[in-house]
């Protein structure tokens, strides 16, 4: 009887810890890839940006009174229906930027990084925003993994926005910047030629081991691995494939790595394992002083001429 009572306690046990884990683990991805979205909130997002960046002010103004500010939608392969914005230069230009935001972002909160495109280097943009953001559907962020293919689908479409004969980057900036390592592995038209990262992950799984463990006092194991089962369930991806580091090492086109040296969010240790990862050619700037996808913002100018010159040497074909 006593053994029957062990062996009936003992089951109860591991069920209840396998329900918590299995509850903690949609939580967990709940928590991760659908939470409160304040990239969902377009006019919010535009007054944020004009409060934060000033000088972009006049020049959204402008875009928007001549309507040369513009909305564009594809549909993906799964029927997801996908917006971006995009700006044409002021004369016909082949540079081209495909500009990626990050983590419950959107297109609008990286219109800094149009503006200086733009605005400053006279550049055609194009910023999509990525699935569960802004005008694009979706019911859940993808981290970069599955924003790769939709990324990829939109600098297929630049041609017909911007002309034949277009010289493109991708700047992508924290979760849009792991989106544009992830992509830059993959096999990209000729008329890609450089790209620019600022403050990228690694991976999905370090960066949510980090998290994890800071904001729950929580080790990666059970829970990350269930999490990580579940999210290969509900979107056909799990947190180990989704490595910027692995994709990076496949790129052999030029790359500009930024990172503060006071990030905290995604910690400055990362750049130095993807830009390791990464074959030449590369640079790398890590700013002082710098947080999170802050570097623009304390450094305009720097960051404008250290791009500027990363990417005109890596365009060919100037005019």
């Amino acid at each position: 009887m006593n053994k029957r009572t062990t062996a009936l306690s003992l089951g109860i046990t591991l069920l209840v810890l396998i329900a918590g884990t299995v509850g903690g683990s949609f939580y967990m991805l709940k928590y991760a890839l659908s939470p409160e979205n304040r990239g969902k909130d377009m006019a919010g997002s535009l007054t944020y940006m004009e409060e934060m960046y000033p000088q972009i002010t006049p020049w959204v103004d402008s875009l928007q009174n001549a309507h040369a500010l513009r909305d564009t939608f594809i549909t993906a392969p799964d029927g997801t229906r996908l917006h971006a914005f995009y700006a044409r230069a002021s004369r016909p230009r082949k540079e081209t930027a495909v500009i990626v935001h990050g983590y419950t972002d959107n297109a609008i909160r990286m219109f800094h990084i149009g503006y200086m495109y733009n605005r400053s280097l006279d550049y055609n943009i194009l910023l999509p925003d990525l699935r569960y953001s802004g005008l694009s559907g979706g019911n859940a962020l993808q981290m970069g993994w599955l924003d790769r293919k939709d990324v990829m689908q939109w600098i297929d479409t630049a041609p017909a926005l911007f002309g034949d004969s277009i010289e493109a980057v991708v700047h992508g900036i924290s979760m849009g910047a792991a989106t544009t390592m992830m992509l830059s592995g993959e096999q990209l038209p000729a008329y890609v030629r450089c790209f620019v990262e600022d403050c990228g992950y690694t991976s999905v799984w370090e960066q949510f081991s980090k998290e994890l463990k800071e904001r729950f006092g929580l080790p990666p194991f059970p829970l990350l691995y269930t999490a990580s089962w579940l999210c290969q369930w509900k979107n056909g991806w799990n947190f180990h494939e989704a490595s910027a580091e692995k994709q990076i090492a496949r790129c052999h086109k030029p790359m500009l790595f930024i990172h503060g040296d006071k990030d905290d969010f995604v910690p400055t240790w990362m750049v130095y394992e993807v830009y390791k990862a990464k074959p030449d050619p590369k640079a790398l700037w890590i700013v002082p002083n710098a947080g999170h996808a802050t570097s623009y913002l304390l450094y305009p100018e720097e960051y404008t001429q250290r791009v500027k010159r990363f990417v005109e040497d890596n365009l060919n074909d100037r005019p």
